[in-house]
């Protein structure tokens, strides 16, 4: 396979191109409830704080990530994300009953279902997508994937925004709910076909035990997982800064949110190179080369500088893509199918929860010390983490191996 442009044979295979119009419809639903649900809680109680534990409740089931993902082995993947699309479908419309600071218990519990069912989910599509779309442009789809959500995250909040405004929260709840519908009917028109999953006849928490195992003790995905959860923290302590960087630039607040969609944009931009990249650099070089990236906009950052701040946001918005590709194709071709779904959820977890930590950590730190002290240190923290990746980069490359998937799994029809 060679490192030309391949997304157009991305978008022509029908799975891949079924699943991204499923995914830029479910996604729009998404961003348009997280911002809503927040505003909506503000709304009824003033409360900043309980505003706050709407994304709290959507984040904290990935802290069960490794157990979730057991339910992504255990059953057909297909069937099992068209029922949660219809079962979240079915949830959201209930919203309807939240009128007054008494109910927000009701918005609570399904915005905990819908950051549950997005675990389990993540971890199904993980093996769906290995049988449904060809090996050799995994890393394509995977860029494509992070444009669509970097995408709707840029456009869906101002329509989110604009529903609420006019017609209330329910009103979001309903728009999201047709959303799973379409993400339903085109998830049951992929063409896959996939055997039951035969159970290994362990108890749950063994079946778990496999998937974590297998990911710890690769000696090519441990070092990408624990790279990308490092890059993820100190990232997110970085990011807690962008209200005093703002400050020593002169600008009103409003301003971050100038920096967040140049940001935005860059990850956009970056979901569209990803899979010509990891094909050249391969999964190890290629990650190296976003932390390396990343270390230098987040160093910059201390410049006081417009033009410097609106850079390093693009810097950072093309670098983080680029780690995140590397790290979870490298999971989706290294792990074979029956765990593909527990080590795909640890994998998740073990990247992303340092980002809730480095966010809590952070907000501590900027009171203590000026971005200009705390910006470089990051920034110094990154290049090491890069450097530490790269020089393992001359071992094998788990990115650029062929997967090494059961004859048993899933297989394109």
């Amino acid at each position: 396979m060679t490192t030309s442009w391949t997304l157009p044979r991305v978008l022509r295979d029908r799975n891949a191109a079924l699943y991204l119009t499923g995914l830029t419809v479910s996604a729009s639903g998404t961003s348009s409830l997280w911002l809503a649900s927040g505003v909506w809680v503000r709304d009824l109680t003033g409360s900043d704080g309980l505003a706050a534990v709407c994304m709290l409740a959507m984040w904290a089931p990935a802290l069960a990530g490794p157990a979730l993902g057991t339910v992504a082995d255990r059953v057909r993947r297909k069937p099992l994300l068209v029922r949660m699309d219809l079962g979240l479908a079915a949830a959201l419309p209930t919203l309807f009953a939240v009128r007054s600071p008494g109910g927000l218990w009701l918005l609570f519990t399904v915005l905990l279902l819908y950051g549950t069912v997005a675990v389990v989910a993540e971890a199904a599509v993980a093996g769906l997508v290995t049988a449904a779309v060809d090996e050799c442009l995994l890393g394509d789809f995977n860029g494509l994937r992070m444009t669509v959500t970097e995408g709707m995250k840029l456009v869906a909040p101002l329509t989110g925004a604009g529903l609420y405004a006019a017609f209330g929260g329910p009103a979001v709840a309903c728009l999201d709910a047709v959303t799973f519908v379409v993400s339903a009917a085109l998830v049951a028109l992929l063409r896959v076909r996939e055997e039951q999953p035969v159970r290994s006849g362990g108890d749950w928490r063994g079946e778990t035990a496999r998937g974590v195992r297998h990911l710890w003790g690769h000696p090519g995905l441990r070092p990408l997982v624990t790279a990308g959860g490092t890059t993820m923290l100190l990232g997110s302590l970085s990011a807690t800064t962008v209200y005093a960087v703002v400050d020593r630039l002169g600008r009103a607040p409003a301003y971050a949110g100038v920096l967040y969609a140049v940001q935005g944009a860059g990850s956009v931009a970056a979901g569209l190179v990803a899979g010509a990249a990891l094909r050249r650099l391969g999964g190890r070089r290629l990650a190296a080369a976003g932390i390396a990236l990343n270390a230098v906009a987040v160093a910059a950052r201390a410049v006081p500088s417009d033009a410097v701040a609106l850079v390093s946001a693009a810097a950072t918005g093309l670098a983080l893509p680029c780690v995140l590709v590397a790290v979870f194709t490298a999971v989706q071709r290294e792990t074979p199918g029956p765990l593909l779904g527990r080590a795909t959820a640890t994998a998740n977890t073990l990247v992303f929860t340092p980002n809730v930590i480095g966010l809590g950590v952070g907000a501590g730190l900027v009171e203590l010390a000026s971005p200009a002290l705390l910006l470089p240190l990051y920034g110094l923290a990154l290049l090491l983490t890069a450097a530490a990746t790269a020089q393992r980069a001359d071992g094998p490359d788990s990115a650029s191996r062929t997967a090494s998937r059961s004859p048993s799994d899933a297989n394109p029809a």
